[in-house]
């Protein structure tokens, strides 16, 4: 089957010329003749989901995954972590549970595993998160998580005391290690990325603030190239100046939505984890104005970055492979020869027109 596309990004380089899909897998690119229009690009890879079209994943069931699944398949999402913001343990680990249930080959997008995005957080940089419960890292309630359901990211702050020792054991169990609302120097961070951890939790959002003389987390991590690091890029989280000096780092920059419920949706109130947010002009806030998430979607993240000047290829990179690598699915977020035909077509407008995952066409724009 071919794609009847003009062009596609393989590989990180722009290719003239049609896809062929077989059996499954991408069997060739930049096949003559091209088709009339379009780009072919790998499916999009989203590290990290709070919720969508309605559904928090805090309290979702499996029929609520299907639901949030078929509105990402839209936007041209074809792999996520569902998120939990911190929550009581009880709650954490009921989603937890939750999650293990849904089967593994549920319609949708591959649901890739759990992002704990706390509970192990600074208060001093809480950020829409409940300060009340958040702990010091432990081994212990970490095994306990990973045996209620599948964990596979985990963001914590990394000067919190035990941090190290809870990197080293993620680490060895397979498990990403993100670093996030944090009040971590650089010099705290370098340790943190010295000992495993590998990406920054929506660089610059809810973590200690990059000045001359103390670089802070953010610092550090741009600094390195052995660290990915995320960026909402929904014209709320961060200035344009911002998004640019992130993708001219060492770092490398992984696109995520942080979306919420309210993703989709009309404006309003709705729930993310335990509290409650407000969407209002594509913003959500809790009540006294902060920052909760995003109403964001995959997409437009790449056009949004698109607008500001970076490339189609590093700005379908940041959407695709790089986070693919980010949680250790290396077989994510290619379209090459010889791997899964999960595949967008967009638009010469970078508009999702289809969405295939295996091959199969899970969305066709009307």
């Amino acid at each position: 089957m071919r794609l009847g596309v003009a062009r596609a990004i393989s590989e990180g380089a722009l290719v003239e010329g049609d896809v062929e899909i077989d059996g499954g897998m991408v069997s060739a690119v930049g096949i003559s003749p091209a088709g009339p229009g379009g780009i072919a690009v790998p499916g999009f890879v989203d590290m990290q989901v709070n919720g969508f079209a309605g559904v928090d994943f805090t309290t979702a069931t499996a029929k609520d995954y299907a639901t949030a699944g078929a509105a990402m398949l839209a936007t041209g999402v074809v792999a996520y972590q569902p998120t939990l913001i911190t929550l009581p343990t009880l709650d954490t680990t009921a989603a937890l549970r939750t999650l293990a249930e849904v089967p593994p080959d549920a319609a949708g997008p591959r649901i890739i595993g759990m992002h704990l995005e706390g509970p192990f957080l600074s208060p001093n940089r809480a950020g829409a998160h409940d300060p009340v419960s958040m702990i010091d890292p432990d081994t212990e309630a970490v095994e306990g998580m990973l045996g209620a359901g599948p964990v596979t990211m985990l963001t914590l702050a990394p000067e919190r005391p035990g941090a190290l020792d809870v990197i080293d054991f993620l680490v060895a169990e397979g498990v990403s290690v993100a670093c996030g609302h944090s009040d971590a120097t650089a010099a705290e961070a370098h340790a943190a990325f010295d000992r495993g951890a590998t990406t920054v939790t929506h660089l610059f959002n809810a973590q200690r603030p990059m000045t001359h003389r103390d670089p802070g987390i953010a610092g550090a991590a741009l600094s390195r190239d052995d660290v990915t690091v995320s960026i909402i890029v929904d014209g709320h989280h961060l200035a344009d100046e911002t998004v640019r000096l992130a993708f001219a780092a060492p770092a490398d920059v992984a696109l995520i939505t942080d979306a919420i419920a309210a993703t989709g949706q009309p404006d309003g109130p709705y729930p993310l984890g335990n509290r409650s947010v407000t969407v209002e002009g594509g913003a959500a806030r809790l009540e006294d104005g902060t920052l909760a998430g995003s109403v964001l979607t995959m997409d437009a993240a790449v056009r949004n970055v698109v607008d500001l000047g970076v490339g189609l290829p590093d700005a379908i990179a940041a959407a695709t492979a790089v986070p693919a690598r980010a949680v250790n699915r290396t077989h994510l977020g290619s379209l090459a020869v010889g791997a899964p035909a999960d595949v967008v077509v967009l638009g010469d407008d970078l508009f999702v027109e289809r969405t295939l995952i295996a091959g199969e066409e899970v969305f066709l724009a009307s």
